[in-house]
């Protein structure tokens, strides 16, 4: 296949040459962590009487400095591994579809979801192993010491959400500048098809789909997912759990996650091995049928690990205040977290397919030009948050009275219980997208193309029902960590009316537009470079548009990676110091302040 070979190549290209930048924050951040961390009692060795139960001996600074510094490593490893194994899976699904392909497109669904379920299923069970792991290991150490062990495992999921930020970053910096790189000279200035492999700056464009919505948008979730189990655990000893050293009860984060794997598991069979897809028209009911399967046979299983983990009645410690909550209680803030995602889902996918009149409407105001058709768009994209926010809202609301932050904890992972389907259909996306791709750049038939478009075009439409449930579990984990934050720092109110409250109210809300504007001008530096890249070997290689010479596709990888990797440095340390920076001249006041604003921001 013509320039194919440098594809695979190019991802991984990026991928170590981000490994190598990464490498080194990962170690300095390391660093920082013990220094902080260690410093709060002078690396003490002395046992510390816990927050919550005063009769009882803690972990001493130096111990929590250095457990908590061990996880961070162990979150960011293995974020950094199941990245780089979720491309490898994906670069070869790409030209095994493509074959399967010219056969049917049935047989072509079926290799691009399974590839996408092997990747959803590497990260859910790597990072449910590894977490599972580390918390048994520090248990040696900690013993009965819920409040020292599971304090120090959040270093795991700020390790992980570390490495999404940057691949996330990253790999949008790098797709955006190759993409519009390559239409601005490829398809403006030279008339030649997209995905042309006359244009030099082609396969940089298609490495980008898999960096950024494999790695990027993939370690996204994987970010939320690591941050919602750590939370989820860090408000779970600050209940009769701990205090009566209940082990399952303890653990019912991980239980939630467990069953996800199993049901996940039985689901994807629905829609490669029960059902055969014949048309394409079947394909979008077939991974819709997914996630209302799996939200189905979840909340049964919660239901039966609900009432076997958790004792009838327990203590919940909401802000120095006792809260009695019973099972049933827990079972159905998990559940309305579970469809509330589903609800989500939908709700984007109606805003998104074109089998609804919402879109056909959009495509409809094309009739009168470009201008009604963006504001179309435009009024669709800002209604479709209503039904969202208000099921967001509701689980919110529910789930804080019922359980108090605990249940807002387990709503998040309610809702991100069925992540493995989430990415299976996610993945399945860029697969699809590059195997179209692939057939243009292979001169295959145009009936084996209208295959690949069909399921390129049902592979956006999930996409988008994924985002939903990844801002709607973060809208929840982020309130969650804000809860444990305010909890952990013994701070009874945050009243918006102290000045330090408001000031960081008003400055957590102007960081997200700081952030952006950051990035969107290292997209435009970046770009800059691949344009003229492209535009010199247009001019100096001969014959490169009657096809016979072949494009340096490798330099303009290279351009890409360096650049993105150099451009996203600024706005990743902007989001890292910043809490470090406030916390430290400012005070916790303040900091609750930035958190707070930025977070609505963010959403919104």
């Amino acid at each position: 296949m013509y320039g194919v070979r440098d594809y695979a190549t190019g991802s991984t290209s990026f991928l170590f040459t981000m490994y190598q930048y990464v490498g080194i924050f990962m170690d300095a951040f390391a660093v920082l962590i013990f220094l902080f961390l260690g410093s709060v009692e002078g690396f003490s060795t002395k046992l510390q009487p816990c927050t919550f139960n005063q009769d009882k001996m803690c972990k001493s600074a130096l111990a929590n400095a250095a457990f908590s510094t061990v996880a961070f490593v162990l979150g960011a490893t293995t974020s950094v591994i199941s990245g780089f194994l979720g491309i490898k899976i994906a670069t070869y699904a790409n030209a095994r579809t493509t074959l399967e392909a010219k056969k049917c497109i049935g047989k072509a669904f079926i290799t691009a979801f399974r590839s996408g379920a092997v990747m959803g299923f590497l990260l859910f069970a790597n990072e449910l192993l590894v977490l599972y792991i580390t918390i048994n290991v520090f248990k040696l150490y900690h013993g009965d010491d819920w409040e020292g062990l599971f304090e120090a495992i959040t270093g795991y999921g700020l390790g992980g959400s570390s490495m999404a930020l940057f691949r996330r970053v990253g790999g949008g910096i790098y797709t955006k500048a190759a993409e519009v790189g390559a239409d601005l000279v490829g398809k403006i200035e030279r008339d030649i098809p997209e995905d042309d492999p006359r244009n030099p700056s082609v396969i940089a464009d298609n490495v980008g789909d898999n960096v950024r919505d494999i790695a990027g948008m993939g370690f996204d979730l994987f970010g939320s997912y690591a941050e919602s189990s750590c939370v989820a655990l860090v408000v779970a000893f600050i209940s009769s759990f701990g205090i009566n050293n209940e082990f399952t009860a303890m653990y019912y984060p991980l239980l939630i996650s467990s069953m996800g794997i199993i049901v996940c598991l039985i689901i994807t069979l629905f829609a490669t091995d029960f059902f055969e897809i014949k048309a394409v028209k079947e394909i979008e009911p077939a991974l819709k049928y997914q996630l209302i399967i799996s939200t189905a046979l979840m909340t049964i299983r919660f239901a039966i690990v609900s009432w076997l983990a958790l004792p009838p009645s327990f203590t919940i410690f909401n802000f120095g205040v006792q809260k009695i909550v019973k099972n049933w209680e827990l079972f159905f803030c998990v559940a309305i977290g579970l469809w509330a995602g589903l609800v989500i889902g939908f709700v984007t996918k109606y805003c998104t397919s074109n089998a609804y009149i919402s879109v056909q409407g959009v495509a409809d105001s094309c009739r009168t030009g470009v201008a009604t058709n963006v504001i179309f768009g435009l009024a669709l994209g800002y209604k479709s948050i209503i039904i969202p926010i208000f099921a967001i809202a509701l689980s919110i609301f529910v789930s804080f009275n019922l359980a108090a932050m605990y249940g807002i904890a387990v709503a998040a992972l309610g809702m991100l219980s069925t992540i493995a389907t989430g990415l299976a259909i996610d993945a399945y996306g860029p697969i699809s997208d590059n195997t179209g791709e692939i057939t243009k750049m292979a001169g295959m038939s145009h009936r084996v193309h209208e295959r690949t478009d069909a399921l390129d075009a049902a592979g956006n439409t999930t996409a988008a029902i994924r985002r939903g449930f990844a801002i709607g579990s973060a809208a929840l984990v982020s309130l969650a960590l804000f809860g444990a934050f305010v909890s952990r720092t013994i701070i009874s109110t945050v009243d918006v009316l102290t000045p330090k409250v408001f000031i960081g109210l008003i400055v957590g809300a102007m960081l997200p537009y700081w952030f952006s504007a950051m990035t969107m001008k290292s997209v435009g530096s970046a770009l800059l470079k691949i344009v003229e890249e492209v535009r010199k070997q247009f001019n100096t290689i001969p014959d490169i548009m009657e096809g016979t010479a072949k494009p340096d596709y490798k330099t303009c990888v290279k351009i890409s990676t360096d650049a993105s990797i150099k451009e996203m440095i600024p706005p990743d340390a902007l989001v890292m110091l910043t809490p470090l920076i406030v916390g430290t001249f400012f005070g916790v006041e303040t900091l609750s302040g930035v958190l707070a604003g930025s977070w609505c921001l963010v959403y919104k």
